[in-house]
């Protein structure tokens, strides 16, 4: 029988071994990580909502009232008032006609996308798409199919095909507005005509679209004036909300039947009711003058990086190539003072290897100044 240590040593011996920092302290976007005073663009915080006093007040204010955890599944022990209201805040704002929170974004994809289609029907990926998305279609048994990154003639072509042979499949066409890895953004429009053309469904994870797209920061959609025009809205409470949780919104018979058929949802207790409530208060501030404030700030913060990189989005990739080469790259920020990640294999492409760095509306303006050289000198 194969031991893990021999697994764990040829990780290690091919620059793919992996540790958990322990943080012992946070303020803002500065951590401290072993002893390290470390200025960090490592998180998806990206209107520093994780620590906004209002947010964490209405945590508290939801422990006072509804204690620390919710006991059971919603099916059997109830539903709080904190996860209807959360739910209805979302559906309105994403102009749905319902919405259904989960303990996480990669529950939600995991729990819907099988509930969605199945066998005999089919599943049409963007190559890129994050991985709780790929194992949500490969877990459905659907027929899988993949399109080069963004490559949309790929995705006609597949879309002809599939609905030209099985005229009565549901096709399920499944994508992110904003690419977790390379921080691009999805050609939507071009999508969405695409999927309608095709009597398709597209699957929307907007994970990093929320809050940094839109006026009112509900995302590409928003922006792009297409939330009606999509069958599910997918997104997590754990990135610009600065909570955790998922979320998908879509028409009510829809979220009916992920309450009978989504497992994650059904055999999974609910996420705290002192969550949902501090949820609805961010929910709130990012449509916000303050949420637009912050949006403002990012984009400020976003538009410096362009010196680096082609900027589309708060991440913005380094590629290097090797992992040993990222790695070192992220060694030599380290010591400079900066908390930069490198990020390898399996999470992107083998001889993709890269720095991701992330910004957020509440990172110091000298601080990016004084990384932007480094970085350059890295490229």
């Amino acid at each position: 029988m194969r031991l893990p240590s021999s697994e764990l040593e040829a990780l290690k011996a091919a620059g793919l071994g992996r540790t958990m920092r322990l943080l012992e302290e946070r303020q803002g976007s500065q951590v401290v990580a072993d002893g390290k005073v470390l200025q960090s663009f490592a998180s998806n915080d990206y209107l520093g909502f994780s620590q906004e006093p209002k947010i964490a007040q209405a945590m508290a204010e939801g422990l006072q009232i509804h204690g620390v955890g919710s006991a059971a599944s919603r099916l059997v022990s109830g539903t709080f008032g904190p996860h209807k209201l959360l739910e209805e805040k979302i559906a309105a704002s994403k102009q749905a006609e319902a919405a259904l929170v989960f303990s996480s974004g990669y529950a939600t994809a995991l729990g819907c996308i099988p509930a969605i289609v199945g066998k005999g029907d089919y599943v049409i990926i963007d190559k890129l798409a994050h991985a709780c998305l790929i194992d949500a279609c490969r877990l459905s048994g659907a027929t899988l199919r993949v399109y080069p990154h963004q490559h949309l003639d790929r995705l006609e072509s597949l879309l002809s095909f599939v609905r030209g042979k099985f005229p009565t499949a549901r096709i399920l066409v499944v994508t992110e507005s904003v690419f977790s890895m390379d921080g691009d953004v999805c050609k939507l429009l071009e999508t969405v005509e695409l999927v309608e053309r095709f009597d398709a469904m597209l699957w929307l994870d907007e994970a990093h679209g929320l809050g940094v797209f839109g006026e009112r920061g509900m995302g590409l959609a928003e922006q792009e004036n297409l939330q009606a025009r999509i069958a599910f809205q997918m997104g997590t409470l754990s990135k610009s909300a600065g909570l955790s949780g998922g979320y998908v919104a879509a028409s009510q018979a829809w979220i009916d039947l992920f309450v009978h058929k989504a497992r994650s949802f059904v055999y999974s207790t609910a996420p705290p009711p002192a969550l949902a409530h501090a949820a609805c208060v961010a929910w709130d501030c990012m449509q916000s003058d303050m949420g637009r404030e912050r949006r403002q700030m990012l984009r400020e913060r976003i538009q410096m990086m362009a010196q680096v990189a082609d900027v589309f989005s708060p991440i913005i990739p380094l590629v290097l190539g090797r992992n040993e080469a990222a790695l070192e790259a992220s060694k030599l920020l380290e010591d400079a003072g900066f908390w930069v990640p490198a990020i390898r294999f399996p999470t992107v492409p083998h001889g993709k290897a890269r720095l991701r760095i992330s910004l957020s509306a509440v990172h110091p303006l000298p601080e990016i100044e004084r990384l932007i050289p480094y970085l350059l000198g890295l490229r």
